[in-house]
């Protein structure tokens, strides 16, 4: 299996940025790691090795990024203000540097986006403020509204509210989208939710795949047994859904 490790000092975030890129040719992925995570687990995870022989068969280039969420969302030293910047500051490292980096090293015309837990929510909300850049998005167990406290999981905006995170929460700007263009844009985009029925974001999928057939935006939602939020789980789930 091909594989490239990539690391570079970021313009955008001030900061070295490290991913790697499994496979040679196929539809590009752009892999967002979970809470907190790394560029490297899912590899270690052996969630790339199920992936093994359609990535040497040429179906798949998986390009994982590594996350800065320790900086943003999950920074509770510094204001909700400054949290959410730095995520638009990671939006933007991703279009304007990793990217261009895929679409060198990928000559292909076909751009998936996929991520797990938080990666989930990385890869949901950057499909669907970009639906022109993504034919497809996987989201395997994440929550797609930040701001919400759902059991032991906590509002990461602690009750704050400005534009900013209105426009990256997408269980609140979704029923709010009136673009007909926009909107026929993100129908093309195939869709799917994965998510174990006793995950505690169960009821959130449920919500948001009902809030998109409300907006006449097709998608799958997949229900494991059990809690299914974890790596054995989502080695199982991207053979599937990638």
């Amino acid at each position: 299996m091909n594989r490239e490790y990539h690391k570079w000092f970021s313009p955008i975030l001030q900061r070295d940025m490290e991913l790697l890129v499994f496979g040679h040719a196929g539809a590009a992925v752009l892999f967002f790691p979970t809470r907190m995570a790394r560029f490297y687990d899912y590899e270690n995870w052996r969630v790339i090795e199920a992936l093994e022989n359609r990535i040497n068969n040429g179906e798949l280039q998986i390009f994982c990024v590594d996350s800065i969420d320790v900086e943003s969302f999950y920074n509770t030293t510094v204001h909700p203000i400054v949290r959410i910047a730095r995520h638009l500051q990671y939006e933007e490292y991703i279009l304007n540097e990793v990217l261009p980096l895929m679409r060198h090293k990928n000559k292909g015309n076909y751009f998936e986006v996929a991520g797990c837990s938080m990666g989930a929510f990385h890869a949901l909300n950057i499909a669907l403020r970009h639906p022109w850049i993504f034919n497809k998005v996987v989201c395997m167990s994440g929550r797609y509204d930040l701001t919400q406290q759902i059991q032991d999981f906590d509002d990461l905006f602690d009750g704050y509210h400005n534009d900013h995170i209105y426009y990256n929460t997408p269980m609140k700007y979704v029923p709010n989208m009136h673009d007909e263009h926009e909107l026929d844009t993100i129908r093309k985009m195939e869709i799917i939710f994965a998510i174990g029925e006793t995950d505690p974001f169960l009821h959130n999928n449920q919500e948001f795949s009902k809030l998109l057939w409300h907006k006449g935006i097709p998608n799958n939602l997949y229900i494991w047994e059990h809690y299914a939020h974890r790596p054995r789980y989502w080695r199982q789930m991207v053979q599937l859904y990638f």
